[in-house]
């Protein structure tokens, strides 16, 4: 009696030490990825807030305001590409439009109302 042995395809225990493995790389990337999504979403933060900073001085100059003027959100809609309405943070799950950023006075800057993660400009 002759016995063949089969050498086609893998064994058991082959298949667990690449699903081992597999499992493993992804325990490292995934938290990693997670990680730098948060961080790329605050940097996206920061700049809106550069930007209406940025629209809010552009609109102190041309209309000879002082340090003392608040520019409502209708005032610096023409110097932002949209309008401040169509600004909000992109950690806001919620994406309620304009809701996300105070503009406040010409002596201070733009905040987040995402106090939780404190990303401000500078």
């Amino acid at each position: 009696m002759i016995i063949r042995k089969n050498t086609k395809g893998f064994t058991l225990v082959e298949i667990m030490i690449v699903v081992a493995i597999i499992g493993l790389l992804a325990a490292i990337a995934v938290p990693n990825f997670v990680q730098a999504r948060t961080q790329t979403r605050k940097n996206a933060c920061v700049n809106n807030l550069r930007q209406i900073d940025q629209a809010k001085q552009t609109w102190a100059i041309d209309n000879n305001k002082s340090d003392t003027d608040t520019p409502v959100a209708t005032d610096v809609d023409t110097y932002l590409k949209g309008t401040t309405a169509a600004v909000w943070c992109p950690l806001d799950d919620l994406k309620a439009f304009g809701s996300s950023y105070t503009i406040g006075d010409m002596q201070t800057i733009p905040v987040c109302q995402k106090d939780a993660v404190n990303h401000k400009i500078g």
